[in-house]
């Protein structure tokens, strides 16, 4: 059950890992997320592009989500030079009939930070985050079956994957190249894997 929205902090956590900063969104992240939104690269596994609008749209979802739910995807920023590079976070998903209902761990990140582990090292804390802070017993993350790169993460950072629990988006028409999704997830009381 959740917490009424009132008693939720607004602030949103801070947390440091090795080289990122995994912050609350600011003005300045929706230039750069508007332009990794509209990279037909980053977004191959989604069924559109988003617009300018559309994506100060969904930064906008997304702090609200941090204010009603206590969590959400925070802002990911490189230690070394302040870039933003994307988003990780926690997020309840969409409960329509067909969806999965669990807690999501989920990531995006442009095309530039790619193929330096940082999807892993942010997932990473937030997983922890979600376990250890927030107490969630249990915490899945889904994609496409053709998003081999992001089941990899989700390998990494210690969910498993059982094909009885794949299943059709119920938001895309029969068909659709990216219908079919896999399902990997992670109970508190597995332990995580070794940092690599």
């Amino acid at each position: 059950m959740r917490e009424p929205a009132s008693s939720r902090p607004t602030t949103v956590p801070r947390l440091a890992t090795e080289r990122l900063l995994l912050r609350e969104w600011q003005l300045a992240d929706r230039v750069p997320f508007a332009a990794m939104n509209a990279d037909p690269r980053v977004m191959e596994h989604f069924p559109s592009v988003l617009t300018p609008a559309e994506s100060d749209a969904l930064v906008d979802r997304i702090v609200e989500r941090w204010r009603l739910d206590g969590h959400g995807l925070w802002a990911v920023e490189r230690v070394a030079d302040g870039a933003f590079l994307g988003f990780t976070g926690l997020t309840y998903p969409n409960r329509a009939p067909g969806m999965p209902a669990y807690v999501e761990i989920g990531w995006r990140f442009a095309v530039d930070a790619w193929g330096h582990g940082y999807a892993t090292e942010a997932a990473r804390a937030a997983l922890a985050w979600g376990f250890d802070v927030h107490g969630f017993d249990e915490i899945a993350s889904w994609t496409s079956v053709t998003n081999v790169k992001s089941q990899a993460v989700m390998a990494r950072i210690g969910l498993t994957h059982d094909p009885a629990d794949d299943f059709d988006h119920p938001a895309l028409p029969e068909g659709h190249r990216l219908r079919r999704h896999v399902l990997y997830r992670l109970r508190r009381t597995e332990p995580e894997p070794p940092a690599s």
